[in-house]
């Protein structure tokens, strides 16, 4: 990449089905959509300046589609479906390769796909990734996330945040040893269950347990999880390099601590934490005291924690705050959330992209955003 180029050269992963609808131009609002990878979300609208002002878009060769925006950030559609070399150069690949690296567990053509992106990257080092694979992969599965959040219990322990008891259950022949497990690894009722993928709709359908016999209605592997009185509030921490911001949300409601006989209630959680969800679920009583914000301060050291921790920058994560301890609780993180609620998402992507690009070129290496002075933007279609 040449210092004098006016725009940088910003690349993103595509497949034949993803279409991108754009709703005008010069200044009018537009939406990109894909539906697996690449350089939008499913769904990004233009609030603010979400969007840049100028947008053109032309086809100059086939398979190619070119986005020019203000920020001087050039942006190529990439078919992955074809070998990668004749669609460069690149100086920057910008991906969500979560389908792909699923899918290749047990698809022999996804795990082609995934290969042949690997070899790419490999033969070209001059070309910055963003974000690294193995990061992805780690938050990927809830038993890795899992272990990942217990660490803050004791790195961020002067901050007074924790994460929530879990436990790992890789299979459901055996029912009293997984309510032995339960009572060994000191979880309480009532508990949450996650399915193990952290990715697709699936990922989404949850349940709430109230006593061990209910313990028979999951479906491992799964992540158990002890569930905190937050007073039906969620707050979700978007990430996008070194800038963060806390958006609140709808959440379950109190329930009594301890085992009783209620039945399990199973839910989708993106449902129920939507802006405007108005499930039962998340009906709070009117004398409930609201429990306290987040600290700015504790916020920021847990973006910095993680961001250490995982070698990547654009992430959320969930928390919520313990009605009874007030302490910050860390209950899930996520790749590349849909950033809904988190003002100049885009600007403050592209100018992440920006300072990668400027270090990289003086640097003269390659660079994986591994670090905490280097990090990494990505664009993701949301799950």
């Amino acid at each position: 990449m040449t210092h004098d180029c006016p725009h940088k050269r910003v690349r993103g992963l595509d497949t034949p089905e993803q279409k991108w609808h754009r709703e005008g131009m010069n200044g009018s609002p537009v939406r990109a959509r894909v539906r697996s990878l690449g350089c939008w979300g499913p769904d990004v609208r233009a609030q603010g300046g979400l969007l840049a002002q100028r947008q053109e878009v032309q086809e100059d060769e086939p398979g190619r589609v070119h986005t020019v925006l203000d920020h001087g950030v050039e942006v190529v559609k990439i078919d992955l479906t074809q070998p990668l070399g004749p669609q460069g150069p690149f100086d920057i690949i910008l991906h969500k390769l979560s389908d792909v690296i699923v899918e290749a567990e047990h698809d022999s053509q996804s795990q082609q796909l995934l290969d042949n992106f690997q070899s790419y990257v490999s033969a070209h080092p001059d070309t910055v990734l963003l974000d690294p694979l193995p990061a992805m992969a780690k938050l990927l599965d809830r038993f890795v996330s899992c272990r990942i959040m217990s660490q803050l219990n004791s790195s961020l322990r002067d901050w007074r945040i924790c994460s929530p008891p879990c436990l790992e259950v890789h299979s459901g022949n055996d029912l009293s040893s997984i309510q032995q497990a339960v009572i060994r690894q000191g979880l309480t009722f009532p508990l949450i269950c996650k399915t193990r993928v952290a990715h697709g709709s699936y990922s989404h359908e949850m349940c709430l347990l109230f006593s061990a016999a209910s313990l028979a209605d999951i479906h491992p592997p799964c992540v158990l999880q002890s569930f905190v009185n937050h007073g039906a509030v969620l707050y979700k921490v978007f990430v996008v390099g070194d800038k963060h911001c806390c958006v609140e949300r709808p959440s379950i409601k109190n329930f009594p601590s301890g085992p009783c006989d209620r039945k399990t209630i199973f839910f989708n959680s993106q449902k129920v934490s939507k802006p405007e969800s108005n499930s039962d679920l998340t009906s709070v009583d009117e004398h409930m005291v609201d429990p306290p914000c987040p600290s700015s301060d504790a916020v920021a050291a847990l973006v910095k924690e993680l961001r250490a921790q995982l070698g990547m920058a654009l992430f959320g994560v969930d928390v919520i705050i313990n009605i009874g301890t007030h302490a910050l609780t860390v209950i899930d993180i996520n790749i590349f959330p849909g950033y809904e609620g988190m003002p100049q998402f885009f600007s403050s992507l592209l100018s992440h992209i920006q300072s990668v690009l400027d270090k990289h070129a003086a640097a003269g290496s390659h660079t994986t955003g591994g670090s905490s002075e280097e990090t990494v933007g990505v664009c993701h279609p949301r799950s």
